[in-house]
């Protein structure tokens, strides 16, 4: 039996995901999970908390890294300091 993690945020950001949620095949059950932006608006504000170890900072980073590269469009929802930073 296949075996997958759900998350579940309660801050208010993660509010509206359910509502743009997209359906996806999911080890052949389809299943509704968060688009593709607000996926990466997850990752960034986990990237932008302080309270995170370094360490998973950096998983954050490199997790938004090979989203915008698989999916460029994603870009334009980039903060200006974090689009710099994944140019460098």
């Amino acid at each position: 039996m296949p075996r997958w993690a759900t998350r579940h945020g309660t801050e208010e950001v993660y509010r509206e995901f359910p509502a743009r949620s997209v359906p996806a095949d999911i080890h052949g059950i389809l299943m509704r999970v968060a688009s593709l932006p607000d996926t990466l608006q997850g990752k960034i504000l986990a990237w932008q908390d302080p309270e995170r170890r370094a360490s998973k900072r950096q998983k954050d980073l490199l997790d938004i890294m090979r989203r915008v590269q698989a999916h460029p469009k994603l870009c334009q929802w980039l903060p200006a300091d974090l689009a710099k930073k994944i140019k460098e």
